[in-house]
């Protein structure tokens, strides 16, 4: 084996370091895109995982603009933010669809004067590599600050007991939103749910970290495309709110 892509959602440093130093001398590749196009927006090349790249935390991102694409974020104004601040990542190219099927006011929403606007959030810096932070609608706001899931994963995932962790927003009266972490464990490996959001406190930013976590036994619902179905896992906190934050 020589190079292997990956991509469909935003990986955490945990999982591709423990793939990487599994198999030492393949090129790993991230491909960020999305089905609307057609699918590729950006690439990161091999040689950001390693080195110089690795070293400015390029492995984290999800590359630039691939060939023939435009990439910009924007805020919810539509207008471009400066590098570094968190926006909606749009894309423009011969890549994007003509359209969802007999969707044309859901298609007007996403694409605007040929720009796609997909729904994640990321940013750029100023060599133009994106990173891609949450979906949009998967940001959690707690007491006013916000929240990006992916993060939180990460910091998670880092935790040698932990195989597969997700987070994710839920009603709190004191904060709008409270951030909520599944977890599923390795098999024989133990750890509470106090561990866990201590463990998170090591990483990230006290605010950001769980203040409620479920250990499951049960895999995480996933996608066709093997992303963890987020909303399946909100359900049934929400769904007897009369007013949802996220």
């Amino acid at each position: 084996m020589k190079r292997i892509a990956y991509g469909a959602s935003v990986i955490s440093d945990a999982v591709l370091m423990r793939a990487m130093k599994a198999l030492p001398h393949v090129e790993f590749t991230q491909a960020y895109g999305m089905t609307e196009l057609s699918p590729i927006a950006t690439l990161l090349h091999w040689k950001e995982h390693i080195g110089d790249g690795r070293a400015k935390g390029r492995h984290r991102g999800a590359g630039r603009a691939a060939f023939g694409c435009e990439v910009k974020i924007v805020d919810a104004g539509d207008k471009i933010v400066p590098s570094g601040t968190v926006g909606e990542i749009a894309v423009r190219g011969d890549v994007v669809m003509m359209g969802y099927w007999e969707r044309p006011e859901e298609t007007a929403r996403a694409v605007i004067d040929g720009w796609m606007h997909t729904g994640d959030g990321g940013y750029m810096d100023e060599d133009g590599f994106v990173y891609v932070v949450d979906r949009v609608k998967d940001m959690i706001i707690s007491g006013g600050e916000n929240v990006y899931s992916a993060e939180v994963e990460n910091a998670l995932a880092q935790h040698p007991a932990v195989a597969q962790c997700a987070v994710i927003g839920i009603p709190s009266e004191r904060w709008g939103e409270q951030v909520h972490a599944v977890v599923v464990l390795k098999g024989g490996a133990g750890a509470t749910a106090d561990e866990l959001m201590e463990f998170s406190k090591t990483l990230i930013a006290g605010y950001k970290c769980p203040r409620s976590v479920d250990i499951t036994s049960t895999p995480l619902p996933l996608s066709g495309a093997g992303k963890i179905l987020k909303r399946e896992l909100r359900r049934p906190f929400w769904e007897n709110q009369t007013r949802r934050v996220s």
